[in-house]
């Protein structure tokens, strides 16, 4: 069942110049975005920098107003909410950062930091059942009852990753943004945290929208993956498939780069590196927005867009090397 929805998801950013602001351009952060999140699936944007997934995942959150196209979650746009409807959509879908110390207030103790959620959206609790609830939610994610006195700053950086998804998880969501959640922390640490999260979707019957750069990552932990370039998705498969066989020319240029922990395998991958830098977002390219650095380019390709379509079963691909031209 499908418990977010994306439909033509557009956000643009206007450049002004002058001291009246005149707009004289637009960056087109995210231009055209489709996809759809299921109950209890981890779902995966990655890409460069520059590509749109913290975007899109920002005015999925709300925090960013999407220039046109529709976000459904449970059915509602959640672009008409208002009211109560608002204070519903915040309680179900909650974020974790890339950076827990700059999401965490560095002046509230972590008992007051898990609490939070609880009072505003819980009014029906007293102070020792929200105490109780944090005590219970701390030992959820791995941490001791004797942290909860402490700040922010007393903490490690996985330790505070964990105090900000104990502070998502409280009100129980369906829908939980990942940005970057990891990126942050040292590698012994991304993998306890990873493995918290598996076991908590696991638990409390959650969905993941991840944003990620790091395709090891991306690979061990989400059900579906979406590759983002220049605004756009250019392929969308199931992570498996996606892996094994990617169509795309960025994807593949993207998983060429992926490192190998065997040195034997490692020295036998080609690596594909694509000539030249990312077009602008402000003026990009005509057609395929890949075309100026493609090594498979056809004159088609520098005049139409390709459309995302399904090349394969659950593969979809925006390549015209694929298409009935």
């Amino acid at each position: 069942m499908t418990l977010l929805e994306v439909v033509d998801l557009v956000k643009y950013f206007p450049i002004r110049k002058g001291i009246f602001g005149r707009i004289v351009g637009y960056v087109k952060a995210v231009d055209g975005v489709s996809f759809k999140v299921g109950e209890n699936e981890t779902f995966a944007l990655v890409g460069e920098s520059g590509s749109g997934k913290t975007t899109t995942a920002k005015c999925i959150l709300g925090l960013f107003k999407p220039t046109s196209g529709k976000i459904l979650f449970m059915g509602k746009n959640i672009l008409e909410l208002k009211g109560e409807d608002v204070k519903w959509y915040r309680k179900h879908v909650q974020a974790v950062f890339q950076n827990p110390f700059l999401s965490l207030n560095p002046r509230m103790k972590v008992e007051d930091i898990v609490a939070e959620p609880l009072k505003v959206h819980r009014k029906d609790l007293s102070k020792e059942e929200i105490r109780e609830m944090v005590y219970e939610i701390l030992d959820k994610v791995g941490l001791t009852r004797a942290l909860a006195k402490r700040y922010p700053y007393d903490l490690s950086g996985g330790q505070a990753q964990r105090v900000a998804i104990a502070r998502a998880i409280a009100l129980k969501p369906k829908l939980i943004v990942l940005d970057e959640p990891t990126s942050a922390l040292d590698v012994s640490v991304q993998a306890q945290i990873l493995n918290l999260l598996i076991d908590l979707k696991e638990e409390l019957k959650l969905s993941y929208l991840m944003i990620s750069h790091d395709l090891s990552v991306v690979r061990y932990i989400s059900d579906w993956v979406a590759v983002m370039y220049l605004g756009k998705i250019v392929e969308l498969a199931r992570t498996e498939e996606l892996f094994e066989k990617p169509l795309h020319p960025y994807t593949q240029a993207l998983l060429s780069a992926v490192p190998e922990p065997d040195p034997k395998i490692m020295k036998s991958k080609k690596r594909i590196v694509l000539p030249g830098e990312p077009p602008s977002a402000i003026n990009p390219p005509p057609g395929c927005r890949l075309h100026p650095r493609c090594p498979y380019v056809m004159d088609t390709c520098r005049k139409k867009e390709p459309p995302l379509v399904e090349y394969e079963k659950d593969h979809w691909v925006a390549c015209w090397l694929y298409h009935k031209r």
